[in-house]
């Protein structure tokens, strides 16, 4: 099998120093499964992820300094720390890890090879530094980044040319390339928390409102049958649920919705409010959802810097599972658990259930399935079992190879700067 490779001296993107070629455009949407995909298929979604993360890099890097930098940093990590830690998750794993032919059966705390940058375990190791840490390192410069990305990128693809074909030997570029994928949508998530004047996504368009959706009682069997194939470690491994019949939105809370409760006086009444939620709430002075400025006659919201008028019928954004709960309790309704939402995710599709606008808070937390396996990385990014809350969905930062209705994630019941709100159900 014959495997693309940018040959030494050639181009990921032209803007980084003269001697290179113009950036090669891989539409990531044509690209097989990245869970399955072999050694050609690998080779091609890894430099659509690495164009994606320097286009990114460099959009932010444009702006970033121009404005102070806001409160809210403190749950986001430093633009540049999240490029610089993509490249050295992939070299972590790959070109550093001398048993990474073993894939999931290679010991994780084994010794790596040297960098090819001095400085990278110091910077983009996570567990040197927590986010708000990360500030503080004293990053190098975005060229230093850009090259560190490339050269990375470059000695993976050889290495991936020279590997078996079997799931073991391919499981530590099927992680990097998701681990990627997934640090793309945190540049939207920073940008925008930061107030970044970019555009890192596109909005979908507006769409009419459904009705909420009967869903009749079922056995559903949530996560991943064991077979070929990367599985992430939270989905792990196949189980049966009992559903009791239930009735569930169509689609995401809307902005509409929201106003009516804060108008109504949502956040002066204690009794919408979960002891945790009330603390929360009045510990910030929180009025409104983050990144609101006002909520009359409209909703005016900061969106990457900029103040705009969010149209009624945009689902809620930016909420925290406190803001979530409060709502439902005042509408008379509940947020769904897991299984209900994946239940409804792949059965309600012809009865106008719509999904990816949002990430979605659910009921349930984050809890292991049966028979769990953790992650290879699972030391670096510990899933947050017991303190962490189950979301669900995809929002317009999701690249399209996450877009999956059995991927799972959590966050903690505070966190709000992902592009996540939230769908509801009968009581």
């Amino acid at each position: 099998m014959t495997v693309a490779r940018i040959p030494h001296g050639s181009a990921l993107a032209s803007h980084v120093t003269a001697r290179r070629h113009p950036v090669i455009h891989i539409d990531p949407t044509a690209i097989a499964d990245p869970r399955h995909a072999g050694r050609g298929a690998l080779s091609l979604a890894l430099m659509a992820a690495r164009n994606r993360t320097l286009a990114a890099l460099n959009a932010i890097d444009s702006v970033e300094g121009t404005q102070p930098l806001p409160a809210a940093a403190h749950d986001v990590d430093p633009p540049i720390w999240i490029a610089g830690h993509v490249a050295w998750y992939q070299e972590y794993w790959i070109a550093r890890n001398v048993q990474r032919q073993r894939g999931p059966a290679a010991d994780a705390t084994h010794p790596r090879l040297a960098s090819v940058e001095p400085g990278a375990d110091a910077w983009f190791d996570p567990r040197r530094a927590d986010r708000p840490g990360r500030w503080a390192l004293g990053l190098p410069p975005a060229a230093q980044v850009r090259r560190y990305l490339e050269d990375t990128l470059e000695v993976t693809l050889e290495l991936l040319g020279a590997t078996a074909e079997d799931d073991a030997a391919l499981h530590v570029y099927r992680a990097a390339l998701m681990h990627e994928e997934a640090h793309l949508e945190s540049f939207a998530d920073a940008a925008q928390a930061l107030g970044l004047r970019v555009e890192l996504f596109e909005e979908p368009p507006l769409r009419s409102p459904r009705e909420p959706i009967l869903m009749p009682a079922t056995r559903w069997r949530m996560g991943r049958e064991p077979g070929p194939g990367f599985v992430a470690g939270l989905e792990k491994w196949a189980h049966e649920v009992r559903v009791p019949e239930f009735e569930i939105d169509a689609q995401p809370v809307r902005w509409a919705q929201y106003v009516e409760f804060v108008e109504d006086g949502g956040y002066d009444e204690p009794r919408w409010w979960s002891p945790e939620g009330l603390a929360w709430k009045d510990r910030l002075g929180r009025r409104v959802p983050r990144h609101v400025d006002q909520m009359r006659q409209g909703v005016l919201q900061w969106r990457f810097g900029r103040l705009v008028r969010v149209p009624l019928g945009r689902p809620v954004t930016h909420v925290t599972l406190h803001e979530a709960e409060a709502w439902c309790r005042w509408a008379g309704r509940r947020l769904p658990t897991e299984v209900e939402w994946e239940a409804a995710a792949h059965q309600a599709s012809s009865r106008g259930w719509r999904w990816g606008e949002v990430r979605e808070w659910t009921a349930t937390a984050l809890r292991p399935y049966p028979g769990h396996e953790p992650d290879l990385d699972a030391e670096l990014a510990p899933p947050g079992f017991g303190d962490r809350q189950a979301q669900r969905g995809a929002s317009p930062a999701t690249p399209p190879a996450l877009r999956d209705p059995r991927r799972r994630f959590g966050q903690r019941p505070e966190a709000d700067h992902r592009f996540v709100g939230f769908r509801s159900c009968a009581p």
